[in-house]
């Protein structure tokens, strides 16, 4: 899927918000300020999030209960390993009762779950993202969405 804009971006999460269940863990991999927090705002729209959505990159987590289905929001970027994130009691939220969306998995990789939706944020210029997913560990695939 290609978008153009922060707009199409976001409009793009929400018709994906339509394939989300329950205990989906949803990593997203990009580049930084490619358009991850602008996809997970789409999403958390199309779950009907009435709170304003930002990155939690200080915070680590943030929790949207407001929704169909609650949405978690995580930035591992300043995590140094998994254990850090067994120590904050924060591995409850992955594949729980809510959707978890991941900014930045790679830093704990060893704690994603087999079952989840990769999705790949790739910019091609300022504006343009081509935007891939794929479901891993036996999720239902996704079928193409448009915006």
């Amino acid at each position: 899927m290609i978008t153009t804009s922060s707009r199409e971006t976001r409009k793009l999460g929400k018709a994906l918000a339509a394939y989300l269940e329950k205990g989906d863990v949803v990593l997203l991999h990009s580049d930084l300020g490619a358009g991850k927090s602008e996809l997970t705002r789409g999403i958390a729209e199309g779950l009907g999030v009435a709170e304003t959505v930002t990155s939690p990159s200080f915070t680590i987590l943030n929790v949207y209960e407001s929704g169909r289905i609650p949405l978690y929001h995580f930035d591992w970027y300043r995590l140094e390993s998994a254990e850090e994130l067994y120590e904050l009691g924060m591995d409850e939220y992955l594949g729980g009762n809510g959707i978890a969306v991941v900014e930045w998995p790679e830093r704990c990789a060893e704690a994603v779950p087999e079952r989840r939706i990769e999705i790949m944020i790739e910019p091609l210029d300022e504006e343009t993202r081509e935007i891939r997913w794929k479901t891993e560990g036996g999720r239902t695939a996704i079928p193409e969405v448009t915006v």
